[in-house]
């Protein structure tokens, strides 16, 4: 398998190749030249697999050469042994509807299905090549701790982590400011998430910059995120429909950055039988307004209970563009071209009918978020984050929609509480985080402040 760039500057290369270059050097994102087809015999085989099995099935045909069965397969056993429920990805029914619980891995939140593989993955190949990677990322708070957790110790990796200050949780703060490694550099910008993820682009554009620094992304920008995500749509399909290729589903995915629901794209394009894939957004509805007007235009960002969605600029949606413009990466960078000069594209009825043959979308305002929260525990007495509030009334016209669980009700305390009057009991990963020590350093949202820490700290290692 290789892997080419939505904007058609690069070479194909390999996985491992992809992995650790992480954006494509033209300013593009990286995907495989073809998905593999899976036919309905293998679907039935896998709807009886558990996630790990599942896990080295589906991911097996887009390594290549590069990994051998036995590595690939020692990958996901490590990976997915930090989980604390047996299934990784449960699937649980309650109030009438199906949630995919995506939230059991050690920072609680769906990010870690994604980075507790790619973490083990960086450790693997930095271990052949003799290599050093420094990572970079941007969180709106979740990738940044699951990130951290991912790599946390490791002598081949230091990770730096932008936030937006004041812009995350009070949990999802500690969750990454109290890991005090070495290796694990904090960075809390003055701006909101869109700041720090240009910045993470202007620092990977910087080729110079990239290839002295060794720069790594573990944003999902980086197609191996994108890739772990696909089990759990194959899997949870699995679990309702016992192996029957004639039975659709349809999924309903908190969407801020738009790797979640395109991974679930990749396995609709793969074979997985589903129906609808449910767009949900929260007032940040640049999305939503997307897939129902065609338009795809700039907004302010607003802050939110559901903070983690507080973004304006879906790095992800460039991947899904390039499929929309018929795989031709002339059009896919003349659209963003136009998106970087003017903040707006448009694409043609015909082609905005194709998004909505293949998307639901719906924006959730606060008050219904918070409605959905109180109406779910007063009926079934489970406690829904923020952000599968969203979710699950976004389908609220899809009853057989499966609802992603993003993250563990416990880490938004406060809009939990306000909904339903307690606070979601917390896991044993989220317990003393307010008491610990913690580190971070606040810097303006700049790329030049950016990349001038980043050379000083790594001159001190």
């Amino acid at each position: 398998m290789r892997y080419i760039s939505t904007r058609g500057g690069v070479d194909p290369v390999t996985f491992s190749q992809a992995v650790m270059m992480g954006l494509a050097t033209d300013g593009g994102l990286l995907l495989p030249e073809s998905f593999p087809a899976i036919d309905q015999a293998t679907l039935q085989r896998w709807a009886k697999l558990g996630f790990k099995e599942l896990a080295i099935e589906v991911i097996w045909p887009y390594v290549g050469e590069d990994l051998t069965r036995e590595e690939l397969t020692d990958l996901v056993v490590r990976s997915y042994s930090t989980f604390d429920h047996p299934e990784v990805t449960p699937l649980v029914e309650t109030g009438g509807r199906r949630i995919l619980e995506l939230f059991h891995g050690p920072t609680a939140a769906f990010k870690d299905v994604a980075l507790q593989f790619l973490g083990n993955l960086f450790e693997l190949l930095l271990e052949r090549s003799g290599g050093h990677l420094n990572i970079l990322g941007a969180t709106s708070g979740d990738t940044g701790s699951a990130a951290i957790y991912g790599v946390r110790g490791q002598q081949r990796i230091d990770i730096f982590i932008l936030h937006p200050y004041k812009r995350v949780s009070p949990i999802q703060e500690r969750q990454m400011t109290t890991v005090l490694d070495a290796n694990v550099h904090n960075i809390a910008i003055q701006g909101t998430f869109d700041d720090g993820q240009r910045i993470v682009k202007e620092l990977f554009n910087d080729l110079t910059f990239k290839d002295e620094y060794t720069l790594g992304a573990v944003n999902s920008i980086n197609w191996a995120r994108i890739l772990a995500q696909v089990v759990y749509y194959f899997y949870a399909w699995g679990r309702v429909t016992g192996g029957d290729t004639q039975q659709q589903v349809s999924f309903s995915v908190p969407t801020g950055n738009f790797g979640d629901i395109f991974a679930g794209y990749v396995a609709k394009r793969m074979g997985l039988p589903v129906n609808r894939l449910i767009l949900a957004t929260n007032r940040n509805d640049i999305l939503s307004r997307f897939v129902n007007s065609g338009v795809y235009q700039l907004g302010d960002v607003q802050p939110t209970i559901s903070p983690s969605m507080d973004i304006q600029i879906s790095s992800n949606f460039e991947r899904y563009l390039y499929y929309l413009m018929d795989q031709n990466p002339a059009k896919v960078k003349e659209l963003m071209k136009q998106m970087a000069t003017t903040g707006k594209l448009e694409v043609p009825e015909d082609k905005r009918r194709e998004v909505e043959s293949v998307f639901h979308a719906e924006s959730v305002t606060e008050a219904e978020t918070r409605a959905q929260i109180t109406e779910t525990y007063q009926k079934s007495g489970y406690i829904l984050d923020p952000h599968t509030a969203v979710g699950v009334k976004a389908a609220a016209n899809f009853p057989e929609a499966i609802c992603l669980a993003t993250a563990h009700p416990a880490k938004f305390g406060d809009a939990v509480k306000e909904a339903i009057g307690i606070e979601a009991p917390p896991p044993v990963s989220l317990q003393g985080l307010m008491e610990k020590e913690t580190r971070c350093e606040i810097l303006s949202a700049d790329a030049g402040v950016i990349q001038d820490y980043i050379k000083s700290t790594l001159a001190k290692r």
